[in-house]
């Protein structure tokens, strides 16, 4: 088995060919929020940033994968790991699948391989997500690979001209050695 090949899924860098994918996500306004994005990106800007997007992690400081679907290599979503910290061995995990693309496992599949491949292939100690605590469906998926919910920061997200709860969730690898 591929390292970054799941049951549906794969997980693959970035191409130019996903300008226009890349284009849609970033664009779509219901994304937003998570991403605290409040301009539409232009193709140029895009562009420049698929150019750069062959940065080693090291450097980046961040990884962003494609979600594929494995039948086509059809961009489907992406996942990233950021704020990547060598020296403390952690990373925050962000996840979007498309609407039509939802509820069939994809996130599922790709969150267990970026699991993997964080703790095996990058040698992390830990991975965490912030997740609005309305964002039910995302919580529960994490929960479902263990992450624990470990803090509320209040008033955290502006949002509508609302203020929403963040949860921090954190995986801690615990390596055989370690459960002794």
């Amino acid at each position: 088995m591929k390292i970054l090949t799941g049951k549906t899924i794969s997980l693959r860098a970035l191409e130019p060919s996903d300008l226009q994918f890349l284009f849609d996500i970033e664009n779509d306004v219901t994304n937003w929020e998570i991403s605290s994005t409040q301009t539409p990106y232009s193709k140029f800007l895009l562009k420049k940033y698929l150019e750069n997007s062959h940065q080693d992690i090291y450097e980046a400081k961040q990884l962003r994968l494609v979600i594929a679907d494995k039948e086509n290599n059809a961009p489907i979503g992406l996942i990233d790991l950021f704020d990547f910290n060598p020296l403390h061995r952690r990373a925050g995990i962000g996840l979007i699948v498309q609407q039509k693309y939802r509820q069939n496992g994809a996130a599922s599949d790709a969150l267990e391989l970026l699991i993997s491949y964080a703790f095996h292939y990058l040698n992390l100690h830990q991975l965490y997500a912030n997740i609005t605590l309305d964002n039910e469906i995302s919580s529960a998926l994490f929960e479902r690979f263990k992450f624990e919910r470990v803090g509320i920061k209040k008033d955290w997200i502006f949002s509508n001209q609302k203020y929403k709860d963040e949860a921090l969730y954190q995986l801690i690898y615990k390596t055989k050695k370690e459960c002794l």
